[in-house]
């Protein structure tokens, strides 16, 4: 199959140029994880690269400013590993992420709801007391 699709993309000018940008940008992102500083790669990544000049893309403002610290460090990387980076320039974009799932509420064990009763026990009638006789009785 990937057989057929290199022949597809190789049938036309227009898309072996697209294909050859595309694998290029693979190239780069590999080798981008190879040398960027792991605190840096979950919120960056490789954009564009043209006329010699690399963009990468940050999730935020601080990543941003610290790859622009760190651009000779990678520009001379880049270059020891074969890649003719003249440039590094660095975009802010925030990567939307799907939201967090909402984590399941959690259970009170059976120690839990004992220590509960007794410190509710202990506890002058009122709003406190009240409350933790309610959190040691629920789902029961």
């Amino acid at each position: 199959m990937p057989d057929r699709l290199n022949d597809f993309l190789d049938s036309d000018p227009k898309l072996k140029q697209l294909a050859l940008a595309a694998r290029q940008l693979v190239w780069l992102q590999h080798q981008y994880r190879a040398i960027a500083p792991p605190s840096l790669l979950k919120g960056s990544r490789v954009l564009r690269f043209e006329n010699n000049h690399l963009t990468l893309a940050a999730d935020n403002g601080a990543i941003a400013s610290k790859l622009k610290q760190l651009a000779p460090l990678l520009i001379s990387s880049f270059r020891t590993r074969g890649c003719e980076v003249t440039g590094i320039q660095t975009q802010v974009q925030v990567n939307a992420a799907s939201p967090a799932k909402p984590l399941p509420p959690k259970e009170i064990g059976e120690q839990g709801r004992v220590a509960l009763d007794e410190l509710a026990h202990d506890l002058p009638e009122g709003d406190l007391r009240s409350a933790i006789e309610r959190l040691a009785h629920i789902r029961r």
